[in-house]
Parts: C-alpha cells; structure tokens; sequence
C-alpha cells in the first residue's frame, strides 16, 4: 500500500503526518521551534530551525508508523502563511525570517495603499488590502531598513517553500500561499507584473509558482539521509495552512464552508470563481483547486477568548478538573449549559488582541456589556462562547453578501467539541453543522494533495470525496435561531458604538 507524509510548519512547531491511501493516519509527530521578539511588536524565527524540526518530526512519524522511507509514495507540504525568507546563494537565511504575526510593517502597508490608489485599487490589482501580515509588506520593510540584507537577497520564500529547499534544492511555490504576498495576479495565478513595476520588486527573487497538487520536485540523496525518505520521492507544491486545512475538511467545492473555532477562527468558503469583498474585509485567495478560489474571515480571539476565560477567571474549574482527571473545559461548558440562551442580555465582545474581520482594529477591546445583579458564572462563560460565535457569524454574514451561500458548515477545532458548542453554531449561522472524520488540521490537507499529486486520484475534489467523511450533522432549532438572530443584530450594534472608546483607551 502506498503511503504519504503530510508536513505543516506551524508558528510553534512542525508537524508531520503518515496517512495512507484511503486516509487513515497511521502516525503524526511534532517537532518544536520558537519564536523571537526582538523588539515589542516583532515576531522572528529562525528558518533553519523549521527544517531541524522537519527532521526530526518526520523521522519519529515513521517510526511511529512502522513503515519505512521508501512506502512513502508523495509529500505535501504546508505552513504559516505570509512569512518572509530571505536567501542568498545558499541554504543559509540572511536574517531571521519575519513571520506572519510581527506587526513592525504599519507604514509600509500605508505606503503599499497609497502606490496602488487606495485600498480598492489594490484590491483591484492583486485581490486583498494591504495588511501588516502580508509578505510584501515585510519585504519593503527589510527594503528601506536593511539595505544591506536587501541588496544580498537573491530569493525570496515563504516559511513551507523554505523546507521544499531543503527537501527538494528547488525554489517553487503553490498559488494559495503565494496569494498573501500581495503580489500574485491571482486571475492568472502567477506573478503580476504591474505589481511588481509598482513596488520595485525583482522577479528574479521570485519563485515560480504551481498548483497545489503539482509535484515541483524530488527529496535529494541528501535530504533522504537526514529524514529517512527515499531519494526522488516526490513533493507536491502543497498549499498554505488555511487553504490546506479546508482540503483536510473536505472544503473544496461550491457551498461547503468550514468554521474553525481554534485559538483564533476562521469561517472558510470554497468558489468556483474569483470573488472579492470591495471593502477588504475578507480575502480573497487561490484555492488548494486547481483553477478555483476562496475568501475567508480571521476573528483574532475566538477560541481564544474561552482560554482567556480560563485561565484568567476559570481557576475554581482547573482545580476541579484536576483532581477529578478532565478537561477544564467541560466543567465550564456544563456551567454554560445551565445558563439561558443569550444570558438575559449580557455581551461579550471578542476583541482580547484587537480584531482583523470585520472591522480590522487594532485598538479594539474585549469587553462585556450588559452585566446585571442576576448575572452569575453561568451567564459569564455562555456569554463568552456566545460572543465568540457571533463574531464568526460576521465573517459568515460578510461572505453571504458577497453571493457565497453555504449549504453546510463544516466544524472544527475546540468549538467542534463541545456538543452545547456545536449546536450554539449551527443555531447563530442559521445552518446545517458538519463535523468529520479526521481533525488532523493541514498536514492532513497536504497528504491528500500528496495522494492527487502522484496519481492515486484525479483531482482534489475526488479525493476528498473518498477520504473526507462526515460524523454527524447538527440541524439549527427553529426557535434557538429565530432568538439568536435578535441577539445577533444587537450584538453588531456595540462594536460601532464603542469604536471611538476603543481608540482612547488605547492611547491613555
């Protein structure tokens, strides 16, 4: 039986995945990697460390899985996304790479803004606004900052396709990932020359760009040493952590959209065609499909406010959940069980480290509004994973209004665990709720693109159709949803009520 490894380098470790071919994980494995701050707001890594990590965690997923190097047919490759590499000659990065959540690029997203004719302009010419995560912002950033850096530069990458290097000695990179540089023509899916002229880019450091499932190579004798792979095995172009995480929830046709309720969340949407949101609000990228797109919502707190919770004011329930063997969570959820819908009117609005969707504000505030002398516990965490939910009902609202109708939501992450969570989802989308088989994330994506890539199916949809199975289905109740829609519109009248504030508290 053929066999594929999936590899995900993620912000605090790497993860590798054996997957078979009719999708059974036989193993996963990780291998950690930390993160730099040298200034507040700064977020650096080492590249060299992600390959370390790779080694490491491949080597350890196949000995898990029993199997040796030569049973893998195909390796797919995903990451963070937008993260900048950037090479001379060699194996060797001139600095640490800038990764996605450094936020040191304000003024030169203004600058990109202002080259392409404000944010509608540059929407029209690669598909997104320019935000501080984005790769050409921290480009033009070591530009005007380290000329010297800049003038060594001889290739730029982003963190998967540096591991791709390593693996394979060839520069390349897939559409997905490349459509957070915000410098792909992404109607064309290659690079866009106006782009480049605009921002005084050298294509030459680029890499050419493929397919998701399109193989930009074979692992050297080298790098089959170090991992314990097989020389020439193939390595798919692969795709970026969100794109490839929806092919591993099967989100890879018109009217699937998948809600991922992790530390931050991520509604997800798959089109057949290239739709952007003229205000920026979400974005617009290439899809792990071969000629397809998809446009999604980041709420930077969403899960995370439930750890929040936790952590700060959930100290009686960690102590409990200790000594009786469970998860904390599920003593917090049991108190949320016992509250009633919509918590008598106590709000909790999301915004612990500012907000990218809808509103992009970085001086946002979390925040609860509405407590009353009835309000207990209960309310204080139902309201907390309420508030979480309707901040992914923004992203959902923002993507319904650009024509993409979702005929069922895919589930995942904590919110996909919790059965009081689950149906509080499908009851604020107003939606049939899905959840599947394998929550594997995007190393699972990636080692089905291995599987298409190689020839097990012929297309990614077919794969997915075989490989990707749902559990169980949550209907919405007709009088929970009908109650949240009201919750709902009140819910989206705070945020514009308190914007001012936000922004004076942040400059006491």
């Amino acid at each position: 039986m053929a066999y594929y490894l999936g590899i995900d380098v993620g912000t605090s470790g790497t993860k590798t995945l054996v997957m078979d071919v009719r999708g059974r994980v036989l193993a996963t494995a990780l291998g950690e990697h930390g993160i730099s701050a040298p200034r507040p707001s700064w977020s650096e890594q080492d590249p060299r460390q992600w390959w370390s990590a790779t080694v490491k965690a491949t080597k350890a997923a196949l000995a898990k899985a029993g199997i040796g190097g030569r049973a893998i047919a195909g390796i797919g490759l995903s990451g963070q996304m937008h993260g900048l590499v950037c090479l001379g000659e060699g194996v060797e990065p001139l600095r640490p790479a800038i990764i996605w959540n450094d936020q040191r690029t304000a003024q030169q997203a203004e600058q990109i803004e202002r080259k392409a004719g404000g944010k509608r302009g540059l929407i029209r010419l690669v598909g997104n606004v320019a935000m501080t995560s984005f790769t050409l912002t921290k480009l033009l950033w070591v530009k005007q900052n380290e000329p010297r850096v800049y003038g060594r530069i001889k290739h730029i990458l982003l963190p998967k396709d540096y591991v791709r290097f390593r693996l394979t000695g060839e520069y390349a990179g897939d559409v997905s990932d490349m459509s957070g540089t915000l410098l792909l023509d992404q109607r064309r899916r290659d690079w866009s020359e106006k782009a480049l002229r605009l921002f005084g880019i050298d294509r030459d450091m680029l890499p050419p760009v493929h397919e998701s499932h399109e193989i930009t190579g074979g692992v050297t004798a080298r790098a089959a040493r170090q991992l314990g792979l097989s020389p020439g095995t193939p390595v798919v172009a692969g795709a970026g952590d969100q794109p490839a995480g929806a092919v591993g929830n099967g989100i890879v046709r018109a009217g699937r959209v998948s809600a991922t309720m992790g530390t931050s969340g991520v509604v997800f949407v798959h089109s057949p065609r290239y739709v952007t949101d003229p205000d920026g609000r979400v974005q617009t990228f290439c899809a792990a499909v071969a000629g397809e797109y998809c446009m999604f919502g980041c709420i930077l707190a969403a899960g995370g406010s439930f750890q929040w919770f936790r952590n700060t004011l959930g100290q009686a329930e960690v102590a409990e959940a200790k000594r009786k063997g469970i998860d904390p969570y599920e003593l917090l959820t049991r108190r949320a069980a016992r509250a009633p819908l919509g918590c008598e009117g106590l709000f909790w609005l999301p915004y612990l480290t500012g907000e990218r969707t809808p509103y992009a504000d970085p001086f946002a505030r979390a925040c609860w509004v509405g407590i009353h002398s009835r309000t207990t516990r209960n309310e204080l965490v139902r309201s907390v994973m309420e508030g979480a939910t309707f901040a992914m009902n923004d992203a959902l609202t923002i993507l319904r209004q650009r024509g993409l109708r979702p005929r069922q939501i895919r589930l995942s992450g904590g919110g996909a665990r919790s059965r009081l969570w689950r149906q509080m989802q499908a009851d604020i989308y107003g939606s049939p709720c899905a959840t599947v088989r394998t929550e594997e994330g995007p190393a699972y994506g990636v080692a089905i693109l291995a599987a298409v890539g190689t020839g097990a199916y012929k297309s990614v949809p077919e794969a997915c159709d075989a490989i990707v199975k749902v559990t169980r289905t949550i209907q919405p109740n007709p009088a929970a949803r009908k109650a949240y829609a009201r919750y709902y519109r009140q819910y989206r009248r705070l945020y514009p009520a308190l914007r001012g504030e936000f922004a004076g508290i942040a400059a006491l």
